[in-house]
């Protein structure tokens, strides 16, 4: 693949390549069975040709170089349209996910400054009724109509069709997006993204999975399916709410893996128990990813279990601010699990090749400048940093932000870099593998020392009548009281009294959990909107708090 300065730049080659291939399936008509037909079809050609046809139409209407324009358009061939055609411009597109609270994606868009809103009718409704981004004056709505004074994407289509005009050269320093984190320890933080990163995730990406152009991918995360062109992989884009995907149908997911001969897979942890308790075989996978959250071991076994043997399970490590960061494969999983559930935390693998990892000394003060003092021993736990081609460099607008998340570091021959802190506990064993202990913002600072999440969660998790565990701390910092939630595993008959009792016991069998004493069963962990999968511990914290209040 030839250096990329921006991705959409592959999209010529591709076509020249590929030609009629399909780029991306979407899915459209129902069949008989009930079935989508997946009859919305684009061509690397006729990517390649109407992303640049929508780039100069979206130039000539004034959404050119620099302009940050909001994308709140369905899985759709027209989302990835606009994306590439927005990239193609030299605009910014600006994505936040549509189901976080409505007071939060109002100050997410009015932190972005958007010139553009592109976003189906019913978004840019809730825009004019909600006051979402009110000074925004170049609107474009999918469908039929031009809402607001605004155009329809077709409209902007043609415009570009008659333009004679270049677009502009993109340089790799140049803002290429802002994308909005889930949120799921506070109001989500817009993280500026350079071309540079992107093309960077691109071949980290390639490198680490070892993908070969000409397979087919299954990307139920949307955004993630933006790399698929660059990657040579046609795209399928399931029949599910991808702000839902741990209550996707597994069968209809299973459908279009047999039909289109899907080869990929990219999916949450949510997602994937979805897969694994529907225990039907899925062949022809040949590498699974999956992202957002630790993947329950036995998750992880029982999708392997499923595909073939020569297909390879991924779970990579890493962030909206960067990925990937680190990467371990099921293989590996399953030879660290004992380990994971006697509390050292999941083991997340080796850092990928360009990114140098190293952890500091826990602390939630700002670092202006890189301490290679501040790192911790071999084998101690520390907050982890990183420093790589895809660590983001800063947070946009959010000065406070950057100061807590960023580190400045002057290298030996007098460049510069940005470190970037992951808000993540970990160690590091002498193979090199990190081994995740869970965020730093949730961390437990108790009389008897350190708790992190996933040191403790998954002793309790391997209990066949618990679903999942989540350790919250109530009371002052370094005093604080551990409390086990407990989510039971549907169907589970056991008792409250019996299990409480059983998993006190199990408590009691390790050093650092035998301070727990305190047992709550939640009838549903909040989870975050984008994954299903990171539990809103802080949510659980304030319900615990209510609960023992109450029996006070």
């Amino acid at each position: 693949m030839p250096e990329l300065i921006n991705i959409a730049d592959i999209l010529p080659l591709r076509a020249e390549q590929l030609g009629d291939r399909p780029a991306i399936r979407c899915p459209g008509t129902k069949g008989p069975d009930g079935f989508a037909r997946y009859d919305e079809v684009i061509s690397y050609a006729d990517l390649d040709r109407r992303s640049h046809h929508l780039a100069l139409g979206f130039q000539a209407y004034g959404i050119g170089r620099g302009q940050h324009a909001v994308v709140m358009l369905r899985p759709s061939i027209e989302f990835f349209l606009v994306m590439f055609a927005l990239f193609k411009a030299g605009a910014v597109p600006v994505l936040v996910d549509p189901g976080i609270a409505r007071s939060a994606l109002k100050q997410c868009l009015r932190e972005a400054a958007p010139q553009a809103f592109i976003g189906i009718a019913l978004a840019q409704a809730a825009k004019l009724l909600l006051g979402w981004a009110p000074d925004v004056r170049l609107k474009v709505t999918d469908g039929r109509f031009a809402l607001f004074g605004g155009r329809t994407l077709s409209a902007i289509e043609a415009l570009g069709r008659a333009s004679r005009a270049e677009l502009p050269q993109v340089d790799g320093e140049n803002p290429a997006a802002i994308l909005f984190t889930s949120g799921s320890t506070g109001v989500p933080k817009g993280v500026l993204y350079r071309h540079r990163h992107f093309t960077a995730q691109v071949r980290l990406l390639q490198q680490a999975f070892t993908v070969e152009p000409g397979g087919v991918s299954l990307p139920t995360f949307p955004p993630f399916a933006l790399f698929d062109p660059a990657l040579g992989l046609t795209s399928i884009i399931p029949d599910m709410d991808p702000r839902r995907p741990g209550s996707a149908d597994p069968e209809k997911l299973r459908h279009a893996i047999t039909t289109f001969g899907v080869t990929q897979l990219f999916g949450s942890p949510a997602l994937m128990a979805v897969l694994a308790k529907h225990g039907k075989a899925l062949p022809g996978l040949r590498c699974v990813i999956s992202a957002g959250a630790p993947v329950p071991a036995d998750t992880v076994e029982k999708i392997r279990s499923l595909c073939d043997p020569q297909a390879r399970f991924w779970t990579p490590y890493g962030a909206t601010e960067c990925l990937p960061v680190a990467v371990i494969d099921g293989e590996q999983l399953a030879q660290t699990r004992a380990g994971t559930e006697q509390g050292f935390g999941t083991c997340v693998g080796t850092p990928v090749p360009e990114n140098t990892v190293r952890l500091i000394g826990i602390s939630d003060e700002p670092i202006a400048d890189w301490d290679e003092g501040r790192c911790v021993p071999q084998g101690e736990i520390g907050e982890v940093t990183v420093a790589g081609p895809s660590a983001t460099d800063s947070y946009y607008r959010r000065e406070a932000s950057n100061r807590l998340g960023k580190i400045h570091e002057t290298l030996e021959d007098g460049s510069a870099r940005i470190v970037h802190r992951m808000g993540d506990l970990a160690w590091q064993d002498t193979q090199g593998r990190l081994w995740f202990c869970g965020r730093k913002s949730q961390r437990l600072q108790t009389a008897q020392g350190l708790l992190g999440t996933e040191n403790v969660e998954p002793i309790f998790n391997r209990h066949p009548a618990v679903k999942r565990s989540a350790l919250v701390g109530l009371g002052a910092y370094g005093l604080q009281q551990p409390v086990l939630c407990i989510e039971r595993e549907p169907g589970a008959t056991v008792s409250d009294s019996v299990l409480c009792s059983e998993l006190l016991s199990m408590a009691s069998q390790h050093r650092h959990t035998r301070q727990i004493q305190i047992v709550l069963f939640h009838p549903g962990f909040p989870v975050d909107i984008r994954h299903n999968a990171k539990i809103g511990r802080e949510q659980l914290t304030r319900w615990a708090a209510k609960r023992l209040a109450k029996r006070a």
